[in-house]
């Protein structure tokens, strides 16, 4: 499954999910990302996190994941 992630072309093994979509979950998995620890975007809309696990990617996806960072004065 070709996917952009963050700005970048990035391919991922979706042969276990058939239908041509893949849970917004195994993808995070896949790029080893903690799903606690980051906001996602899949097309511009902002999935809240009570619905990543429901949340599918399909083919041609645009996902952005911000991680969050902790800091300051």
């Amino acid at each position: 499954m070709h996917l952009t992630v963050n700005g970048k072309s990035r391919e991922i093994d979706a042969s276990a999910h058939p239908g041509g979509t893949m849970p917004l979950l195994a993808m995070l998995q896949a790029f080893d990302v903690n799903p606690k620890l980051v906001a996602v975007a899949i097309n511009g809309d902002v999935v809240p996190k009570h619905d990543f696990a429901a949340a599918r990617v399909r083919e041609g996806d645009a996902i952005e994941i911000v991680r969050m960072v902790g800091g300051g004065a």
